[in-house]
């Protein structure tokens, strides 16, 4: 595959962040409205890569949306500081390495979904800062991730770039942006049809193969 930018996703595509930040929701759940239910990391994984303000209207119903964006603001103050002090290996096998290699030969960035700041420490906690060129989110300008593709590919001048992601919303912002999508198939998303995807890759390692 032929390709002058490789964008990827963050949760379910680098790492599982999903046990941590669940036990960080929680807990300001139980601080500041603790009569909505409990999250898990099953919930979380069908609700990572959708928009922050989308993942607060599915999960925190019955409140106004006042109580919602406080409620969100508590969360992802609390998801940072769990993810963080994290000492659990939850990146996926062979990505930091892989990430390294393919630096070497290609120009790296990342879009994500996330709230502002979690790129950033994604990038510091796996090490990987100095490989990645370029990175937008949600949590930064408020744009959907079609939009944030399409901002970072026209910030870099791109010409054939490529997206790799793990579930239907990477693949339909990708095709809203028009982007070939590299579907990381052992991450969050399930039931992908090939005939939208570019490469399927079942390890992160397989990623260098697509590009050799």
């Amino acid at each position: 595959m032929k390709t002058d930018g490789i964008i990827l996703d963050i949760d379910g595509t680098i790492w599982n962040t999903t046990e941590v930040v669940a036990q960080a929701w929680n807990k300001a759940i139980e601080e500041v409205c603790p009569q909505i239910p409990r999250v898990s990391a099953q919930i979380l994984q069908g609700q990572f890569g959708k928009p922050m303000n989308v993942i607060a209207d599915n999960l925190f119903k019955g409140i106004s949306l006042q109580e919602r964006e406080a409620l969100l603001e508590a969360c992802c103050k609390l998801e940072q500081i769990a993810v963080a002090e994290n000492t659990k290996d939850i990146t996926y096998p062979t990505v930091v390495q892989t990430i390294k290699e393919i630096a070497k030969s290609h120009k790296l960035f990342i879009v994500s979904n996330c709230h502002d700041g979690y790129i950033e420490l994604t990038m510091d906690k796996n090490n990987i800062r100095p490989y990645i060129s370029d990175w937008e989110c949600y949590g930064h300008n408020g744009k959907a991730k079609d939009q944030n593709i399409s901002l970072l590919v026209n910030r870099n001048n791109l010409q054939e770039p490529v997206y790799v992601g793990d579930t239907e919303g990477d693949l339909l912002a990708c095709e809203k942006a028009g982007l070939p999508f590299i579907w990381a198939a052992y991450g969050f998303g399930k039931n992908i049809p090939e005939s939208r995807v570019s490469g399927i890759i079942n390890t992160f390692a397989e990623l260098k193969k697509l590009l050799d």
